[in-house]
């Protein structure tokens, strides 16, 4: 495997982006990991080495880039990260602050210039690429899907955030825009994703242009899929796996030597 550490020029200042693949001379199908409000740290690291092991050119950017080096983690006994909801509300008001003071807009504006830098040199194939968003990050995936249609294949949003909303440009519509596949993993125990929330998601998703498919995890809570959290439910993680994998496959398949 290879990795670094890059800048990837932005209107708004240099976004750190961390960036893995094979050794192979590619090009490889890309995929762009949207972070939770932590932010970047090694646990995303992991995940988009698993991506890239098995053919992928995997990304996670910096999306706080413009505040500032922003690295929250608050762990256990058993160095386990802790949860959002199980932290007092000092420490909740630290980890929300950076949130406050990233929109949507700015994302999707950040992802445009992260597809522009795959066009330039790096060992990138053409054409679709994947993505795969955490929390907010699975609100971003909702936003950049419908951004950004024709490039943007193969999607999934797990225990995304606020996805549908009274508000006309409710992140739901944004991916009524999509193309390829969306897939959504969600929690049972997750009060982000209720019976209505699922129920709205199917109804605007199931009759336009992506194909949609979901699954809600029995006993799950919220961030179930992040392998360092103390709620990490490994059983419903390896599900979504199976599935994003497939959907990869189909839409964007793996580099092969």
């Amino acid at each position: 495997m290879k990795e670094k550490r890059i800048d990837i020029p932005t209107a708004s200042g240099a976004m750190e982006t961390f960036i893995t693949h094979p050794r192979g001379s590619g090009p490889f199908p890309a995929v762009i990991i949207y972070m939770d409000v932590w932010g970047v740290r090694e646990e995303l690291f992991d995940i988009a080495r698993r991506i890239a092991t098995v053919g992928y050119y995997c990304a996670v950017p910096d999306l706080y880039y413009r505040q500032g080096k922003i690295r929250h983690e608050f762990r256990n006994e058993k160095n386990q990260m802790i949860t959002l909801e199980r932290l007092d509300e000092h420490k909740k008001e630290i980890v929300r602050g950076p949130l406050r003071q990233l929109s949507d807009a700015m994302v999707v504006d950040d992802t445009g210039w992260i597809l522009e830098f795959f066009e330039r040199g790096e060992p990138v194939r053409p054409g679709g690429v994947g993505c795969i968003g955490y929390c907010m990050g699975g609100r971003h995936v909702f936003r950049v899907a419908g951004r950004f249609p024709d490039r943007f294949k193969a999607c999934a949003s797990m225990h995304g955030t606020n996805l549908v909303t009274d508000q006309d440009d409710s992140p739901h519509l944004s991916a009524k825009k999509a193309q390829g596949e969306l897939y959504c993993g969600f929690g049972e125990k997750d009060r982000f994703a209720s019976v209505s929330t699922i129920r709205t998601l199917e109804e605007t998703l199931r009759d336009g242009p992506v194909r949609y498919r979901y699954e809600v995890h029995q006993g799950a809570e919220h961030g179930y899929a992040l392998p360092d959290r103390d709620v990490h439910d490994k059983q419903a993680a390896n599900r979504d796996w199976e599935l994003i994998f497939a959907m990869f496959r189909r839409q964007i398949p793996p580099y092969a030597e």
